[in-house]
């Protein structure tokens, strides 16, 4: 389906020694040090030789659908907030579009398949693959067809945006339920047991948490014969915008775009793409570890070393939208900083 170019090694000797060169100690801006050489790995596949790196129209992808597990009470909130919550993207007045416009994303909102389709759809990409997901605990989330047509869609999508100059995208989500969706994805990719994956969500208390933990046992219970695959793992306990985002960080990763993943929901999308191509991995920028419990052992697997930690646990993109400054001081230092000998400093390394 998709055709991703593992990353340019060949030049990692000429990219360590631009960074140590830099007017500073070895290692002396930590992480920043690591990015840049991570992007400059990926700026530099199909080349020869390096050249300054850019970050250029950075995209915020919000992905939103809902889910059949939430009519089953797995949420503080009903299916209806998933809605309401897309007209306040719409409307601007979301956490997502307060930081998308603090620190510079082209902010887009996609319904792939929240429960009833919108009154008014102005503002909104529809890539609709149905009016939510079955039950995982009950049935099948979907079927293959859509998963694929999901794949297809944020194909289109990323295609958009590179053809308009965008090198970076960062992927966001909003959906009711999903943390349930994530948790069941990571438990059938890495079997491990479900209690190890999952969390509190928006805050649910003892007793939800109980019953969330109970619902998803059965579901992968039910599904387990069929999770052969990380295709009918998402078919089977997927959701529309976490086979969206999977599809998009793919379709990205074959047009050596950068991927900017946010929290735990983002993170199982990444966990399958991965499964399904290994060589995105070097494509991919963690911007945070939330809240969720099941986080840190998601990243863990994927030997990800996330950017920030503010206990975020509200999804959206918002942890992505701020890592994307970090992302840009790192292109920044690379490029512009002196070398000890254009500055005339006797080198200190």
């Amino acid at each position: 389906m998709f055709s991703v170019d593992p990353v340019n090694h060949a030049l990692d000797e000429q990219i360590s020694h631009i960074i140590d060169q830099k007017t500073k100690p070895l290692g002396a801006l930590g992480q920043l040090e690591t990015l840049a050489a991570q992007i400059a790995r990926v700026q530099a596949v199909g080349k020869d030789s390096l050249a300054r790196l850019t970050i250029t129209k950075p995209a915020m992808l919000v992905f939103a659908a809902d889910h059949g597990i939430a009519e089953y009470g797995v949420s503080i909130a009903p299916s209806a907030v998933t809605t309401q919550m897309v007209y306040n993207f719409v409307a601007g007045g979301a956490a997502i579009n307060v930081f998308s416009r603090q620190v510079g994303f082209n902010l887009e909102v996609i319904d792939c398949g929240i429960l009833e389709p919108l009154a008014d759809p102005t503002g909104v990409t529809e890539q609709r693959l149905g009016a939510g997901t079955a039950p995982i605990h009950l049935a099948p989330a979907m079927s293959l067809t859509q998963v694929e047509q999901g794949f297809n869609y944020a194909t289109e999508l990323v295609q958009r945006h590179h053809q308009s100059g965008c090198n970076l995208i960062a992927l966001g989500e909003m959906g009711i339920g999903n943390t349930s969706s994530a948790a069941a994805i990571m438990s059938a990719l890495l079997d491990i047991e479900v209690s190890q994956c999952v969390g509190r969500g928006t805050g649910i208390d003892d007793k939800t948490l109980q019953l969330k933990t109970k619902l998803l046992n059965e579901a992968l219970t039910l599904h387990r014969q069929q999770l052969t695959s990380p295709m009918q793992v998402l078919a089977h306990v997927g959701g529309f915008e976490i086979v969206q985002m999977t599809g998009a960080i793919l379709a990205a990763a074959e047009r050596k775009m950068l991927v900017v993943v946010d929290g735990f929901i983002a993170t199982s999308a990444a966990l399958v793409a991965v499964e399904l191509y290994p060589e995105v991995r070097d494509y991919l920028i963690f911007a945070h570890q939330s809240n969720e419990s099941g986080h840190k052992l998601m990243l863990a697997h994927l030997q990800a070393t996330p950017l920030l930690h503010l206990d975020l646990r509200l999804g959206e993109g918002t942890g992505g939208a701020l890592a994307l400054p970090l992302i840009q001081a790192a292109t920044n230092f690379y490029n512009d900083m002196a070398s000890f000998g254009d500055a005339g400093v006797s080198n200190i390394t």
